[in-house]
């Protein structure tokens, strides 16, 4: 698998592709995730962008305090995105931040599994918000496979914490991405 900070650039990229063309009329668009729409999944990314760049560059919970609350998105979402995106794959990608500590809300973990945990947000959201705006919501098949080795050790805590749902059933010749989505709870 290829370096975790580079994987969760390029989901970062993948989904700034999608939120580029998410049309004006589209953000209030149902998402698969219980209630929230476009707007505010993509609040959702951009938040959680902003906190891995204070997180992963040292900073501290109560140092960020409500600085990250409320829309984030302002009058440009996908200028909102692209800033946040860049970021976050900045910090990831300084020297030495794979081995630095992050003190997250669950605790405190090197960055690599920050990263990993960014990247399985940013890349499933990605597809969410395609399902919901009606674009292409192929997956990059390499992204989906080093998504799932990074998944799959940690899928029950993901569970646990209601970040996905239960696995459902992936029907007899389903592809990869039907059976990737099964995992997660989603329908393809």
């Amino acid at each position: 698998m290829a370096d975790i900070a580079e994987l969760h650039a390029q989901a970062l990229d993948h989904t700034g592709r999608v939120v580029a063309g998410i049309p004006a009329d589209r953000w209030q668009s149902a998402t698969p995730c219980d209630g929230w729409d476009a707007h505010a999944l993509l609040n959702h990314l951009v938040a959680g962008n902003l906190w891995a760049a204070e997180l992963a560059a040292g900073g501290t919970i109560a140092g960020v305090g409500d600085g990250l609350d409320g829309d984030l998105l302002g009058t440009d979402p996908a200028a909102a995105y692209g800033a946040s995106a860049d970021a976050a794959a900045a910090v990831f990608r300084k020297p030495g931040a794979m081995d630095a500590p992050c003190a997250v809300s669950y605790g405190l973990v090197p960055g690599s599994v920050y990263a990993g945990h960014r990247f399985i947000d940013v890349f499933v959201h990605g597809w969410d918000l395609a399902v919901a705006t009606e674009q292409d919501a192929e997956l990059d098949p390499v992204l989906m496979q080093a998504c799932r080795e990074v998944l799959e050790p940690q899928i029950a805590a993901f569970r646990g914490a209601g970040a996905f749902g239960a696995e459902l059933p992936a029907p007899p010749g389903a592809t990869a991405q039907d059976q990737f989505l099964a995992m997660l709870g989603r329908h393809g």
